[in-house]
């Protein structure tokens, strides 16, 4: 087997991990009408916002619907029937999503006892639907957000520091909607399925509290850089989030973990032994991708076809000011890191998120070989100088090892997907 069919198979096994997170078939699946309300409202954020409204127009008897609103980011936007569509700006917010927040904010407060609001969440739900306290403006939350995305903040850690600083998350929509029933379908783009943490838990209780929001902030080292109105408003908050919230259902319907187990299940009827490597992926992206390169060059392969195949969410400290993301820079660093340890066979690696979008480019991530690094310094490319500027993103467009397949309609964070051909096998 030839490199290219390899990285054909690595594509294909990407493919099934994404098909795996239908978001419309995942609400068909499980949003079922077994009580009885005088109207049904659809309120739909983030990333396959469009795909799940659209499921649930269709199954919501059309004298039933009442208002129904989709905020998704401008590259997933699509016309739903019956159902209004905004685009808003991800992974900063913009003054549309701020506006979006506003509406969803005016739907559940407007919500009348004996009614039902679907929440329909997804990845990406946080920066859609900023709305922020009235004495943050959306400016100063952006810059709040910035600082967390710039500085390796996981996930966990920035979405505490929103919830504390919003009107609708940590629970507040839920709080809202009562006394109507809220019932949410949320499909996870979070690691370990936290529903408090997806999207920054819109409809669920929140332990989280002011004192380790702002214990974040110092930590990370961002505290003095952050608006004063921003931490005036951590240090003197008196009302922490919501602890319990009545009325209110979650559903998971779609995650990672059952992206990685359809992708496993690709590779194995292309005929690949499958490894599970180290679940779930984290860290920052380059270390996790030479930690990835050692533990397969101490590994003892004695099958033909080998595939390591994992999924997560790594995370970037930004010390350059190249263009690229978390998955372009794993892939590019686990390319220089097998020429440094010596990785042998044919292999290809591919890391990808599963929402078509990587960073701030148009690439999904990088797809790398043996032959990555040659065919970057013919282009007169430096791999580790540009790794350096977190520059993955041109670093993998001089040796066309980016990996673009333009927005999903879903996101259930990343997956990996190393394959081996070993040694005199072909």
């Amino acid at each position: 087997m030839n490199v290219e069919k390899l990285r054909q198979h690595a594509n294909q096994i990407f493919q099934a991990g994404i098909a795996a997170a239908n978001p419309y078939k995942a609400v068909k699946k499980h949003f079922v009408l077994n009580e009885k309300f005088s109207k049904i409202h659809i309120v739909a954020f983030g990333k396959a916002a469009c795909a799940m409204a659209n499921a649930a127009q269709e199954l919501i008897p059309v004298n039933l619907l009442g208002d129904a609103i989709a905020i998704t980011n401008y590259e997933n936007v699509v016309a739903v029937e019956n159902v209004e569509v905004v685009g808003a700006s991800h992974p900063l917010p913009d003054l549309a999503g701020f506006e979006a927040a506003k509406r969803i904010a005016e739907i559940a407060k407007n919500a009348k006892f004996n009614e039902l609001v679907l929440v329909l969440i997804s990845g990406g739900g946080s920066a859609l639907i900023p709305y922020p306290v009235d004495s943050i403006s959306l400016e100063e939350k952006i810059a709040a957000t910035n600082l967390l995305l710039s500085c390796g903040a996981t996930i966990h850690e920035i979405n505490c520091v929103r919830k504390h600083l919003s009107q609708l998350k940590g629970g507040h929509l839920a709080k809202m909607i009562s006394p109507a029933k809220c019932h949410a379908l949320i499909l996870s783009d979070v690691l370990g399925d936290d529903l408090s943490v997806i999207a920054s838990g819109t409809t669920v209780a929140d332990e989280s509290t002011f004192a380790e929001a702002i214990t974040i902030l110092k930590e990370r080292n961002v505290w003095n850089g952050t608006p004063k109105s921003v931490r005036d408003y951590l240090e003197d908050a008196i009302c922490e989030t919501p602890k319990f919230i009545e009325n209110v259902e979650n559903t998971l319907i779609g995650s990672n973990l059952m992206s990685v187990e359809a992708a496993v299940k690709s590779a194995q009827l292309f005929g690949y032994e499958v490894i599970h490597y180290d679940y779930p992926l984290c860290g920052e992206a380059r270390d996790a991708a030479e930690k990835f390169v050692l533990v397969v060059k101490n590994t003892r392969l004695e099958n033909e076809k080998i595939a390591f195949i994992t999924g997560g969410e790594t995370t970037v400290t930004l010390c350059g000011n190249g263009k690229g993301g978390r998955n372009q820079e794993m892939a590019l660093a686990f390319a220089i890191a097998a020429e440094k340890h010596g990785l042998t066979n044919k292999w290809t690696f591919l890391s990808g998120g599963t929402d078509g979008i990587d960073g701030v480019s148009p690439a999904a991530g990088g797809i790398v070989d043996a032959g990555t690094l040659q065919r970057m310094k013919n282009a007169g490319v430096k791999p580790a100088e540009l790794l350096e500027n977190n520059d993955s993103y041109h670093a993998l467009k001089s040796s066309n090892d980016l990996l673009i397949i333009s927005a999903t309609g879903t996101n259930v964070a990343d997956l990996q997907i190393l394959l081996i051909q070993t040694e005199g096998n072909s």
